[in-house]
């Protein structure tokens, strides 16, 4: 093979590596209550579990998300984790919640009848791969229940 073949055939090889780098790809994340826990004083703390399905790590820096409950409205969950999320992966936020009397009452229900309550989160969540400043909003509309937690007083998961 002469000199020329070679390096061709090197220029070209060299080529193909430089090209199959992986793709970065950026999914809308997700967010969902993991745990809900009703405090003495009739207030929450909500452990809201963030789902990154990005193949890169995003920065979790706005959540703004109405909260309602069995179809009233709870108020408005809102927290500014500053959280870097792996690729697809998750991590849990805790934010302190004051929900509105209707919801209060609900859940309390929920617990002493030992039944499901159905929940709703709509809203958005600004988040950016962690190298970049300004983050892109993305837009949750999530529909779920919590169970109480057996052995856990005041505990739905």
């Amino acid at each position: 093979m002469s000199l020329r073949r070679l390096f061709a055939v090197f220029a070209v090889v060299l080529l193909l590596v430089a090209c199959s780098g992986v793709s970065r790809r950026i999914s809308p994340p997700t967010a969902s209550i993991q745990q809900l826990t009703v405090n003495a004083d009739g207030s929450w703390k909500i452990d809201l579990r963030l789902q990154n399905y990005s193949n890169i790590t995003m920065r979790f820096a706005d959540i703004e998300l109405a909260l309602a409950v069995n179809g009233q409205d709870a108020g408005t969950v809102h927290a500014a984790p500053d959280l870097n999320i792996g690729p697809v992966t998750a991590d849990v936020v805790s934010i302190d919640f004051k929900p509105g009397l209707e919801a209060r009452l609900y859940a309390a229900d929920a617990l002493s009848r030992r039944r499901s309550l159905d929940y709703t989160l709509k809203g958005h969540i600004d988040a950016a791969p962690e190298q970049k400043k300004k983050a892109r909003e993305f837009d949750i509309d999530a529909h779920n229940s919590l169970n109480p937690a057996p052995g856990l007083d005041g505990v739905l998961r």
